[in-house]
């Protein structure tokens, strides 16, 4: 049975101030959906939320994957149940390699589901982990950076430390590529790509898709769809989602911007202050 992730009803604050305002949405592993808004409509905050960041509040709403409510969940726990999170401004890490930090998350993640009095480590010192065996993941490795055509030298570098925007998203790629998530969240993957690097990140994004993937792919120009073709596509405004519909609505959206499906009842609001 495909796994799915399963959204109702979410609302979320950070520091107080409500983001998300009842948030529903339902991601299939082999389908990929797109999920487009203006600025500060909660794009971002959604795939936080999903992932457990813990600087944002949920304070009403369920988050189910793979038949778990998983918001009482570590992000690392999530990770273990293949979720996962591509960033929109991925961090440097100087003095860990790409190949470094992919084996150790490779382990970490094939600990698995594990029951919570066995997963969850209250005191904070890490177990003993079952290591990848080096020819395993080399062999591994090589096959995931030949699928998306990543060159060798690649992976000695420090983790996106002195890496331009496009390098960035591509690391994160063969990240997803290796630890074989079943659902991906993608935050605003084209952000700061220029159009060559933005054709070059879309095939190898390309390259994963298939029935065992499923991805919430967050973005806020359509240009990113005219590689990556999305089965749905989802519009967010003001912390909800006012429309879905096929690839259609996303050049409907390019011609006529958002402004046009600002909900109803926000524009009574304004109404009746007037």
């Amino acid at each position: 049975m495909a796994s799915e992730l399963v959204i109702k009803n979410l609302h979320a604050n950070i520091e107080g101030k409500p983001i998300l305002r009842g948030v529903n949405l339902t991601v299939r592993q082999g389908e990929i959906h797109a999920l487009m808004g203006p600025n500060g409509s909660g794009k971002s905050t959604l795939s936080n939320v999903i992932m457990g960041n813990p600087k944002y509040e949920v304070t009403e709403g369920e988050v189910w994957f793979k038949g778990e409510n998983i918001l009482e969940y570590s992000p690392d726990r999530r990770a273990r149940m293949r979720l996962f999170l591509a960033f929109q401004y991925p961090m440097s890490i100087p003095g860990v390699s790409v190949a470094n930090f992919l084996r150790r998350s490779l382990e970490a993640v094939r600990e698995g589901n594990k029951p919570l009095d066995e997963g969850d480590n209250p005191t904070g010192k890490m177990g003993k982990r079952r290591a990848v065996p080096p020819g395993e993941f080399r062999k591994l490795l090589q096959a995931k950076m030949k699928l998306l055509r990543v060159d060798n030298s690649f992976i000695n570098r420090s983790i996106n430390d002195g890496f331009s925007g496009g390098e960035k998203k591509r690391a994160e790629i063969l990240q997803m590529a290796l630890l074989e998530p079943e659902i991906a969240l993608m935050d605003e993957t084209d952000s700061g790509l220029d159009i060559d690097a933005l054709r070059i990140v879309s095939e190898s994004v390309n390259a994963l898709t298939g029935p065992n993937l499923g991805i919430l792919l967050i973005t806020h120009y359509q240009r990113m769809l005219n590689y990556i073709k999305p089965d749905y596509v989802h519009v967010m405004f003001n912390g909800r989602i006012v429309k879905s519909g096929g690839r259609e609505l996303a050049l409907e959206l390019e011609e006529k911007g958002y402004e046009w499906l600002r909900p109803v009842e926000e524009v009574s609001e304004e109404t009746v202050d007037a």
